[in-house]
């Protein structure tokens, strides 16, 4: 997989590329739908299958604040990669992206490679006041000759998945909820120090301070969560350390 920093450093070797934009954070069974039928689309028009995403959530500028993430930027990536996507952009996203129509975002791809179109959510949108939905974009795309595939959001029990969601059920200690909706068990990364203790480079969700049973370097292990703390006790493990929270 081809992981590039922004839409500047593409090059015209890197098309035709088939895009699908968002922060895919947590990758969660309403993600592995969207990108399922990605590789797809992909494949029936010999395109690269290509994900844009942010190097930090755009809450962050948007609404001043950032939620915790779900899933270590790293293992994203690597998901990604196992899910078949070819190409990333990770895009720095400020106050300039913010600001940035979303005609002048697509061009920024366009000007540097064939675009071969972009596989959509009926209500996903991105570039400034989200005014690039799949109806403008069409409207784009035929002039300009690229097409917007619209698929329909994946939803269990009539209800489509998000990671406020997951968020949400993490937060309230509802594991087996946030597995459901994941599509695996919840996941930390971070460094584990001598004593057990887990330091995390980023925000991270985490439940209610308590004992949770867990994963770590396939040992079970309890992970005690406390205000902002987690200690990791069974297994001794050291280092970059990913930890599944199970119950």
């Amino acid at each position: 997989m081809r992981t590039v920093t922004g839409r500047a450093e593409l090059r015209p070797a890197d098309g035709p590329l088939l895009v699908s934009v968002g922060v895919f954070d947590g990758l969660h069974l309403g993600h592995a739908y969207l990108l399922e039928r990605l590789v797809g689309e992909a494949g029936a028009r010999a395109a690269r299958p290509t994900v844009i995403t942010f190097d930090a959530h755009p809450d962050a500028v948007l609404v001043g604040s950032a939620p915790p993430l779900l899933m270590d930027p790293a293992e994203r990536l690597e998901r990604l990669a196992a899910m078949g996507v070819d190409v990333v952009v990770i895009e720095h996203f400020d106050d300039a992206l913010r600001r940035t129509p979303y005609d002048v975002f697509v061009r920024g791809i366009a000007d540097r490679c064939r675009l071969a179109g972009f596989v959509m959510t009926p209500d996903a949108a991105f570039g400034h006041e989200r005014a690039g939905t799949p109806s403008t974009l069409a409207d784009l795309g035929r002039r300009e000759g690229f097409e917007v595939v619209v698929v329909p959001p994946f939803a269990i029990d009539g209800r489509e998945i998000r990671s406020s969601d997951i968020r949400g059920a993490i937060e309230r200690g509802d594991l087996a909820m946030a597995e459901g909706l994941l599509g695996r068990p919840y996941a930390v990364v971070g460094e584990v120090d001598e004593a057990g203790w887990i330091a995390f480079p980023m925000p991270v969700a985490l439940p209610p301070p308590g004992e949770y049973r867990g994963r770590a370097g396939g040992l079970a292990i309890v992970v005690t969560v406390g205000d902002r703390t987690v200690r990791l006790e069974g297994a001794d493990v050291r280092g970059r350390t990913r930890v599944e929270l199970t119950s």
